[in-house]
């Protein structure tokens, strides 16, 4: 039965039919009753303790009742100042306080989490957002595709959208939703001043004023000495300088140190500032650094190395190369001491806290070797992670890095279970900016071998998930990685994954260069196996990259040329993946009599091999070969064995597409079932019209 998908669109919840196949050229229609639309909230808990900004909420809640009904964009309101003035706390108070206004959902992005190089990655920022409004929808992928389809999900929707972590008017203008209804707050350190054109709320943040400082500081503690000694309570006040990330902070470590005289925790700081001179927030966080266990101090000082803005118990093992509890036990500590950030998905440091670990790692003894050996052990981890999530989502297939059961093993921090392929690929999916950066200080650190690994585990992932910037940047990292471990095969192997990102991106000289010299390394390659098969690989890419530049005769000498060397190296399985290409050309060149022949032999022989995918894959171009050479009952088998085959491995994409086909041949034939399948692939597609890319 199709995945029913339910789409909430200016307050009405639209469904489309439920189709079920049944035996062959049956299909039954049901009517179907909307369930109760899920509405996204991507807000943390709210803090038990919020002081003042009272004028700014004022202000705020009063545009918001003046704009109501008005044409034009969404009101924006902008949060600025400093680091630790409680930007973001703000941002999120505010967006509960509007929730009621806001019925269709809060939506959260920290554009931090996707700036590479200083530069947000906005299709990512805008991939995110589409997936909490809509998890069936399949963003496009390209910047362009994916801003038409936001804006087709927003229209009419009142929303509340927080932006974390802006740094001009350009990163957030793409993240604007469509409906005038809707509302986005925006924190930033400075003001955002290329926002011209908007409704604009400009809210400038500054400290907490010291009554308001002082009661924050009270409630966050509700220890008896700040009756006893105002005085104290006052100074530690002043000289956490109003900042709200402070005051927690102070609070916190007054609560570790309950029989401690207030009066003598104010002088212990203020003798720390005036000694080492570091601003107010470095010396309240020093301070809680002080009195950390040994495994806090130590898990803290190596928290800026894991290249992810959340961390788990695991992760943080692999880095302290101890057992997850003792890791979970240092994360517990550190988190009291607010000595990490709470966010909607986890633990993290923000900026701010990560350059403050990495000057007290500086200030270790043995600080640095002790960081170059958690980034080996971090590594290690990821890599033998990410190749068993992949064994286990893909299957075996041509891989030219160890097998992730002979990588490395921890002693301390066992494997993670995959108990199957959904399961590894969410894994991959949850953990991608870890992998990534994984990828990158690998790179750094010259483990070369462990960052080719990498790229090969992160491949299946990249079919199904097409972050562009993190895997060309990745792939390129591989690429080098295994020209400097001079190891052919690996370099043979990296080119061909970084071609196909840049192709698809239509960099298509730059990946025709990289295919140049993988075709060309692949020549030098020994008469092994494998090595054959990874010199077919190589042609095999050449001539997917002619095929997507539409040029298929071009391709087909490839195509021929690579099932040639499966052939005499006895791979059935690329034999028959090479005479799919080719029947896929034929049909492309109109030569429909050898198309159905030779997609014919690949469906055949992806049936003999128990490839249940490539099966379904090879029947649906058989279906539409057969369909354009007129015979029509064929192609609607093949086309519904394709549509049962989708259905069961959960891919909307390739379920869309069988159902467009099907709709498109039954309106060719007259078949009155032709609008139930409109009716599916509609209500499959998404509010937008578009069904995400499609697997090639």
């Amino acid at each position: 039965m199709v995945d029913q998908t339910w789409n909430k669109v200016d307050g009405q919840v639209r469904a489309g039919a439920i189709v079920q196949a049944g035996s062959v050229g049956e299909l039954h229609v049901h009517e179907a009753v909307a369930p109760v639309a899920a509405v996204p909230c991507q807000l943390p808990p709210a803090l038990a303790h919020f002081e003042d900004r009272a004028e700014e909420r004022a202000r705020v809640l009063a545009a918001v009742a003046e704009g109501a009904g008005d044409g034009g964009g969404p009101l924006v309101v902008a949060l600025s100042g400093m680091g630790g003035i409680g930007k973001t706390a703000l941002g999120f108070e505010l967006a509960r306080a509007l929730l009621d206004h806001c019925p269709d959902g809060a939506l959260h992005v920290d554009l931090d989490d996707l700036r590479r190089d200083g530069t947000v990655e906005t299709a990512d920022a805008l991939g995110d957002l589409l997936r909490a409004l809509d998890p069936q929808l399949r963003p496009e992928p390209e910047l362009r595709g994916r801003v038409r389809q936001y804006w087709t999900a927003t229209q009419g929707r009142r929303l509340v959208v927080v932006v974390d972590n802006a740094r001009s008017g350009a990163e957030l203008r793409p993240l604007l939703p469509a409906s005038a209804a809707g509302i986005v707050i925006v924190a930033s350190h400075g003001p955002l001043h290329d926002l011209d054109g908007v409704r604009l709320v400009d809210l400038p943040l500054g400290p907490l004023g010291p009554e308001d400082a002082v009661n924050l500081l009270r409630r966050t503690v509700e220890d008896p000495r700040f009756a006893a000694d105002p005085g104290a309570a006052a100074e530690l006040a002043r000289r956490c300088a109003g900042l709200p990330a402070a005051l927690y902070v102070a609070g916190r470590w007054i609560r570790r140190h309950r029989r401690r005289e207030l009066r003598r925790l104010v002088e212990d700081l203020t003798t720390e500032l005036d000694r080492e001179g570091l601003p107010v927030v470095e010396a309240v966080w020093d301070a809680a650094y002080a009195s950390l266990g040994p495994d806090a101090a130590r898990l803290y000082r190596l928290l800026p190395h894991h290249p992810a803005p959340v961390v788990g118990d695991h992760a943080a093992a692999a880095l302290l190369g101890t057992d997850p509890d003792r890791a979970a036990d240092a994360l517990d500590e550190l988190d009291a001491a607010g000595l990490l950030e709470r966010r909607p998905d986890g633990l993290g440091m923000h900026a701010l806290l990560r350059g403050h670990a990495l000057r007290r790692a500086r200030a270790a003894a043995d600080g640095a070797v002790d960081a170059a050996s958690a980034r080996v052990r971090l590594v290690r981890w990821y890599r033998r992670q990410a190749g068993r999530a992949d064994l286990v989502a893909a299957g075996p297939r041509l891989t030219v890095s160890a097998p992730a059961a002979e990588a490395p093993a921890s002693a301390e921090v066992p494997d993670l279970p995959f108990p199957d392929a959904t399961s590894a690929l969410r894994w991959l999916e949850d953990e991608r900016l870890a992998l990534y950066g994984c990828v990158r200080i690998a790179a750094e650190d010259g483990l070369d071998e462990e960052a080719v690994a990498l790229c090969e585990a992160l491949w299946t992932h990249f079919l199904d998930h097409r972050h562009y910037a993190d895997v060309i940047e990745a792939f390129g990292h591989g690429v080098v990685a295994a020209v400097r471990a001079e190891r052919l095969a690996a370099t043979v192997r990296m080119r061909c994954q970084l071609a196909r990102p840049l192709w698809e991106q239509h960099r298509y000289e730059e990946a025709a260069e990289e295919l140049r010299l993988a075709v060309n390394g692949a020549r030098r390659l020994g008469d092994s196996p494998e090595e054959r098969k990874l010199r077919a690989s190589a042609v095999e890419f050449r001539g997917k990259l002619a095929s997507v530049r539409g040029d298929w005769a071009a391709a087909v000498p490839d195509f021929e040329a690579a099932r040639e060397e499966h052939r005499a190296i006895g791979n059935a399985y690329g034999v028959m993946l090479q005479t799919y290409l080719l029947g896929r050309a034929a049909v492309a060149l109109g030569e429909l009599p050898r198309a159905v022949e030779l997609l014919s032999e690949a469906h055949t022989a992806a049936g003999d091999l128990g490839r249940d995918r490539m099966t379904a894959r090879t029947g649906f171009e058989l279906g539409g070969a057969l369909r354009a050479a007129g015979r029509h009952e064929e192609a609607t088998r093949l086309y519904e064995a394709a549509l049962a085959a989708a259905r069961a491995r959960r891919s909307p994409g390739d379920e869309l597409r069988v159902l467009e086909a099907l709709a498109a041949l039954g309106e060719e034939t007259g078949d009155p079932t032709a609008a139930a399948y409109g009716a599916a692939a509609a209500a499959l597609r998404g509010p937008d019209g578009t069904g995400g890319p499609l697997m090639a």
